[in-house]
């Protein structure tokens, strides 16, 4: 059973950074592309960058410039490096991860906190 889980969130003041990580257990295969999410409370959950396994990646506009996504050589683990956080990020993140073989995944989310 393919399992994501994520790590790397937690408390930060306005402007400092943080790096989560999300990796793959129980499956040997790479994913075609894995994402991250975001839900804020009360809001609905938003895409906020996702990368291919050709390396290309998009990103909403609100982290644009500040936030950087990158997938390890097996496409099985993806990062989010995270600048000039800003308390409007405050959100649970999650990873997302589609794969051919296996199909659509969820990690079970990490709480980013930006406040001073």
């Amino acid at each position: 059973q393919v399992q994501l889980v994520e790590s790397g969130g937690g408390l930060v003041q306005p402007g400092g950074s943080l790096r989560l990580s999300c990796a793959a257990s129980g499956t040997t295969f790479s994913f075609g592309a894995m994402s991250w999410y975001r839900q804020a409370p009360g809001k609905q959950r938003e895409l906020v960058a996702s990368v291919g396994s050709s390396g290309s990646t998009n990103y909403v506009d609100s982290v644009k410039g500040r936030f950087t996504i990158s997938m390890n050589n097996a496409k099985n683990a993806v990062f989010l490096q995270m600048n000039s956080l800003r308390p409007e990020d405050t959100a649970v993140y999650y990873c997302n991860a589609i794969s051919l073989r296996t199909g659509e995944h969820w990690g079970q989310g990490t709480q980013v906190t930006v406040s001073s």
